[in-house]
């Protein structure tokens, strides 16, 4: 009897050959679970420290500089300078940054980091998961290199380099997204 039902079960979970090589769903789930990781990071980050993950990127983008344009800021983490606008709008109602029009060229504002912002980032997680920042920093370095490149490689591979990483997905006609 107990061997009918081993029999039974390893036959129910018998995969396909076909099914096995198909690498492209493989792939797929693991970046849905990274996506979806990220996302409960960023809920996390919000709940504890009041700021979210696109937010501290950018707090920590922006403090790597004296100052920094609008537009320098985006290219830098990504993002479109539409997007990054409403992150500084936070960021700055919590007092951690501040906006300057530049005294030549009124059109150019700059962005530097308030002191607050500066101690918030000291004593800030990281924007990576906790678990992930010291699995990251037990690898070597090539290791590390490897897994950054191979990340790279992916957003080539799918033609995304000009993707906007914004931290809401956006929905409605998806021609406008791609640029049709």
């Amino acid at each position: 009897m107990t061997t009918q039902s081993n029999n039974s079960t390893s036959q129910g979970n018998s995969r396909d050959k076909d099914s096995e090589d198909r690498y492209d769903l493989s792939i797929l789930k693991s970046l849905r679970r990274i996506i979806r990781a990220v996302d409960i990071h960023s809920r996390q980050l919000k709940s504890k420290h009041n700021i979210t993950t696109p937010q501290l990127v950018c707090l920590m983008a922006i403090a790597g500089y004296k100052s920094l344009t609008v537009a320098s800021l985006a290219k830098e983490i990504h993002l479109s300078a539409s997007t990054v606008v409403g992150i500084l709008d936070r960021l700055e109602e919590k007092k951690l940054i501040v906006r300057k029009r530049d005294k030549i060229d009124r059109r150019v504002v700059k962005v530097s980091v308030t002191k607050m912002g500066k101690e918030f980032i000291k004593d800030s997680p990281s924007p990576l998961q906790d678990r992930l920042g010291s699995s990251l920093s037990r690898l070597s370095n090539l290791e590390q290199a490897t897994i950054s490149l191979s990340l790279d490689r992916i957003v080539e591979l799918m033609e995304a380099e000009e993707i906007d990483a914004a931290p809401i997905l956006q929905t409605g006609n998806i021609e406008e997204f791609i640029g049709k």
